[in-house]
C-alpha cells in the first residue's frame, strides 16, 4: 500500500510539474511601435496588455521580438505559442486560433489645423496631396484609387513635417502609431496638425494562439475573460494611458 501511495504521489508531482511548465507561454511579435518594441516601456502597449491579461489568467509568459515572417512561421511549427499582434485572415486560422479583439487599429488622415478638409468618401480627397510611406499598404480602396495625389515619403516623421510645413495637404497613419511618433516631433509640428474625425479603415487586433498547443482554446477563453475583466475594473484604460496613448 505504501508503495502505491508513494507512486501515486510521485505521479501527482510529475503532473503538477508538467502543468506548471505548460503554463509558460512563448510569445512572439515584431517591432511595431507603439504596440511592440523591446526598446519601449514593458516592450510596448500590445505586449503589456497581453502579458497582464495572461498573468491574471494564471499564465507565465516569455517574449521574443523577431521579424513578422519568423513569428508566423514559428507559430505554425509550434516554436511559439502566441503571436501578439495579428489582424484576422482566413488563411491564418489553419495555424492558430484568434482571440477576441483586444485593440482596434484605426487608419486616420491628418491635416493642418487651419485647413478646411472634409472626408466622408475618398472622392472628396482627389484634389489634395497626401503623403504616404513607400511600401505601405493602407486599405484596398485607398491603394487602388489612381486619382488620389499620393506623395511617397520615407517614413511618417517626414510626412508629418511636410504636412506641418504646408508641403502636402494630408497624410495617413495608424492612430496610435501616429500619436506615438508625434510625441517625438518638435512642438511646432505637434501643434500644427490634427486628425480628421472619420477613419479610413479599422482593423481589429488579435492574439493568435498556435493550434500545436492542445490547450489553445482554453488559452483564448482565459485571455478574453481577463481582457473583459480589465476593461471593467479600469486596468485596461490605465495601461493605455501608461503608454501615453
Amino acid at each position: 500500500m505504501s508503495r502505491l501511495l508513494c507512486a501515486a504521489g510521485l505521479l501527482g508531482m510529475m503532473l503538477i510539474a508538467q502543468g506548471a511548465v505548460a503554463q509558460t507561454l512563448r510569445l512572439a511579435g515584431d517591432a511595431w511601435a507603439p504596440y511592440s518594441d523591446v526598446s519601449l516601456l514593458h516592450d510596448g502597449l500590445s505586449t503589456d496588455v497581453i502579458r497582464t491579461a495572461l498573468g491574471r489568467a494564471g499564465y507565465d509568459t516569455e517574449y521574443e521580438q523577431v521579424p513578422w515572417a519568423r513569428a508566423i512561421h514559428g507559430l505554425s511549427e509550434g516554436r511559439y505559442d502566441i503571436v501578439i499582434n495579428a489582424w484576422y485572415s482566413e488563411d491564418r486560422t489553419r495555424i492558430g486560433v484568434f482571440s477576441a479583439p483586444y485593440l482596434i487599429n484605426r487608419l486616420r488622415f491628418l491635416k493642418r489645423k487651419e485647413a478646411a478638409i472634409d472626408f466622408q468618401s475618398l472622392s472628396q480627397l482627389h484634389g489634395y496631396s497626401i503623403a504616404v510611406v513607400r511600401g505601405y499598404a493602407y486599405s484596398p480602396e485607398f491603394d487602388a484609387d489612381a486619382e488620389l495625389k499620393k506623395v511617397p515619403v520615407a517614413n511618417f516623421s517626414t510626412a508629418a513635417r511636410m504636412l506641418a510645413a504646408g508641403r502636402v495637404d494630408l497624410t495617413v497613419e495608424d492612430e496610435y502609431a501616429a500619436r506615438f511618433a508625434l510625441n517625438r516631433e518638435p512642438a511646432d509640428v505637434q501643434a500644427s496638425v490634427e486628425f480628421l474625425p472619420k477613419s479610413l479603415s479599422e482593423n481589429s487586433l488579435h492574439m493568435l494562439v498556435s493550434v500545436k498547443r492542445a490547450d489553445h482554446q482554453q488559452i483564448v477563453l482565459d485571455f478574453d475573460k481577463a481582457i473583459a475583466d480589465m476593461k471593467a475594473d479600469g486596468t485596461y484604460d490605465k495601461l493605455i494611458k501608461l503608454h501615453g496613448l
